[in-house]
């Protein structure tokens, strides 16, 4: 036995008997060789992260019952094997992503190191062979990924044929097909960029509609197959093997390892997790803090077809293929840094006026802009009140600092993804709104559900007045956006969050007076569907005041793994995690409020006041492993049916909270210090809100878009969250 295969089985055996720093370790060691055989099986999507992280935890809680420890790495790969294929099976006519360059691949590194190496793309064969993987059907894109791990060294053909749970002649077998199926796409790939082309496959070529489908695979296989010229192109092909020469593994990204080890150490804190031994759940952190380190400059995640590479930014070596920089000039534009913008101070352009897209509600918007978009609009317009364009994705082209765009009332039928990345300066802000008290409507069912329906990388934005629902991913995601104001918004009914800030780099923004409701996974068992999110990243100055999240699938507010401390004030969660759609197998956590995890320091701890939590699936507040310092003042937990506050091994300050009627009214560790709360004595009852009628709480918002008053769980003593404040 090799000395690394007897050390994972010493870890295995330890973690087993209760060893909390062994599962760490393993953690660790495999978290990069399960990445990379998901994150390149599913092609870049979107989803890759929250796939990682379940198949991690499904190998933790699977770590009891393993009855061969010399095994663990097979049995790994196995269950990442399984999980693609589950994922696939819950997606049945969803393509994979089928990008034509590097401009369109979401950054499986997350976390966009070194902005300034924005777009590389492969030259030569490898860009063929990329190209070429696009046509592979699924099955055969995740062999291909398998079979990529162990060209590279990293996966031996026994953990290959454990992983496919077949005999090693039969995926012997499945692996020939593949390639050749990949050899013969290669020389479509090849012979329709061959110049000139041959005069039978251009005259077949004027008739495709460009689509990757496996009846034009056909079709254009049997053509080079017997045609003399085009078999000839494809016989000067290097074997994809020889390809690999100066391609890293694809780096785990940061956000991914940070999901993974709040996910891990919150499994962990259960009691039944593991047996009671040595370790703890910190060991994950460490662990995986010390592993994830990406040299800013030195390697960029790059992801064309059904491959993803790492491409080194340095000297290639002899034959190497890769060029630098793509044409089309650099990317996102960031902003110099900004002072932290103080409430209101980062509203909409002068003459816009409050409003709210919430239920029932009236939306006044911008009275004038630059740029004016439409339903009945036409792209070939000039962006005119009198010729508007048709779609948003235009007037985020165009646009530029200082200037306002109007979206006019009606609905906007997505067909393809949003992507906004010109930033506005802190003097000349950007503005996207409602016109005037019309209602624009963003309908996401038609962008494909590998897609965020609204990407935004920028700074100095303000976003108001919007209702975004039916995306089958997530609807809004912000990625390491500076000094955004969102407010007056009404994101639901998407399937995997409202509204998503998240990377390094997320800082001084705001979420106001927004409602993020119903989001939910069709068919999904509750682990997907956020209201609003927080998460992957760091940055200092976020807040999130006079917001509403309710009756989503998971999660009402999730702060998971973002490493910095957020301002929450004033915001309602209720009703989030219940089973509204009659699916078997129900597992939402259904928190209220879920305040991180992942790795805080003492400092950078959440300020959690004013929030109130009512009728939620699991707990109302909940730390989730945050060790961070917070601050938790004034908020309510009413009717949960976890606990009310869940604070185990946090540190801070708990004051003048109030938990009633909760399946358990508080989880407290001793570092934090108590002042006032309902907890610290007395006998506390419904019998001390001046009204239980929730009705105003959850109706419609007043026209200015605020939170609408109530005396609704307003306590008789003063004590939890004043809701009739306005």
């Amino acid at each position: 036995m090799r000395n690394g295969e007897a050390a994972t089985e010493a870890l295995v055996v330890a973690a087993q008997a209760g060893d909390r720093s062994a599962v760490a370790e393993l953690v660790t060691a495999h978290l990069p060789l399960v990445y990379n055989v998901i994150g390149r099986a599913l092609n870049g999507h979107a989803d890759v992260d929250d796939v990682v992280q379940e198949c991690m935890l499904r190998v933790v809680r699977g770590l009891p019952d393993l009855r061969d420890p010399d095994r663990f790495r097979p049995w790994v790969v196995s269950i990442a094997y399984r999980q693609v294929q589950e994922y696939w099976r819950g997606r049945r006519g969803v393509e994979l992503p089928l990008q034509d360059s590097a401009d369109d691949v979401p950054d499986p590194a997350g976390d966009f190191v070194d902005r300034t190496v924005s777009e590389l793309v492969l030259g030569g064969q490898r860009r063929q062979l990329a190209e070429a993987t696009r046509w592979l059907d699924a099955e055969d894109r995740h062999l291909l990924a398998l079979w990529w791990q162990e060209a590279t060294g990293e996966l031996s053909r026994g953990e290959v044929v454990t992983a496919l749970g077949l005999t090693e002649r039969h995926a012997a077998v499945r692996l020939h097909r593949m390639k050749a199926q990949l050899a013969a796409v290669r020389t479509v790939v090849a012979a329709l960029r061959h110049r000139p082309r041959c005069p039978e496959l251009d005259a077949l070529a004027r008739s495709w509609d460009d689509s990757l489908s496996p009846l034009w695979r056909k079709r254009f296989v049997r053509h080079v197959r017997d045609c003399q010229l085009c078999a000839g192109i494809g016989g000067g092909l290097v074997p994809p093997e020889q390809l690999l020469y100066g391609l890293a593994p694809l780096p785990l990204s940061v956000a991914a390892a940070a999901a993974v080890r709040a996910a891990v150490e919150a499994h962990l804190a259960t009691p039944v997790a593991l047996a009671s031994g040595t370790g703890g759940g910190s060991g994950v952190q460490a662990a995986l803090s010390k592993k994830v380190v990406v040299g800013a400059g030195a390697v960029v995640a790059l992801a064309v077809g059904a491959i993803m590479f790492a491409v080194h930014v340095s000297p290639t070596g002899p034959g190497d293929d890769v060029v630098g920089a793509a044409p089309g000039g650099p990317g996102p534009v960031v902003a110099a840094p900004a002072p932290t913008p103080t409430p209101g101070s980062a509203g909409p352009s002068a003459g816009a006026t409050p409003a709210t897209p919430g239920p029932g509600g009236v939306v006044t918007g911008v009275t004038s802009a630059d740029i004016y978009v439409a339903p009945d609009g036409s792209d070939g317009g000039d962006g005119s009140l009198e010729r508007p364009f048709a779609t948003l994705n235009r007037a985020v082209e165009v646009v530029r600092p200082g200037q306002t765009i109007a979206m006019r009332g009606g609905t906007y039928r997505l067909t393809r993804p949003v992507e906004i990345r010109t930033s506005g300066a802190a003097a000349r802000r950007i503005v996207l709104s409602a016109y005037r008290d019309e209602r624009p409507i963003l309908d996401a069912t038609g962008v494909p559900a590998d897609k965020w329906a609204v990407t935004q990388q920028t700074g100095f934005w303000t976003v108001q007045d919007l209702e975004v629902h039916g995306s089958r991913s997530h609807a809004w995601v912000c990625s390491a956006c500076s000094h955004t104001t969102f407010q007056r918004l009404s994101m639901h009914d998407n399937a995997r969050s409202g509204l998503l800030l998240r990377d390094p780099g997320t800082v001084g923004n705001q979420v106001l007076d927004s409602d993020f409701f119903r989001n939910h996974e069709p068919g999904g068992t509750g682990s997907v569907g956020i209201g609003l999110g927080v998460k992957f990243g760091a940055g200092e100055g976020n807040v999130l005041r006079g917001n509403r999240a309710f009756h989503n699938a998971d999660d009402g507010f999730d702060f998971g793994a973002f490493d910095s401390p957020l301002t929450v004030e004033r915001n309602w969660s209720y009703g989030n995690g219940q089973n509204r759609w009659g699916v078997s197998g129900w597992r939402s956590n259904g928190y209220g409020f879920s305040l991180g995890g992942g790795e805080l320091t003492s400092s950078s701890g959440h300020r959690v006041h004013g929030n109130a939590a009512w009728g939620n699936r699991g707990h109302g507040f909940g730390v989730e492993a945050n060790r961070g310092n917070l601050s938790l003042i004034g908020n309510t937990a009413f009717d949960n049916d976890g606990t009310g506050f869940d604070l185990t091994d946090a540190t801070g300050t708990a004051r003048r909270n109030l938990a009633v009627d909760n399946e358990r009214a508080v989880r407290v560790g001793s570092g934090v210090t108590p002042d006032g709360n309902s907890w610290d004595g007395g006998q506390w009852t419904r019998s001390e809100f001046r009204s239980t009628d929730a009705s105003a709480a959850e109706g419609a918002r007043p026209p200015d878009g605020k939170l609408p008053p109530t005396s609704y769980l307003s306590s008789r003593s003063g004590i939890g969250a004043d809701m009739s404040a306005s």
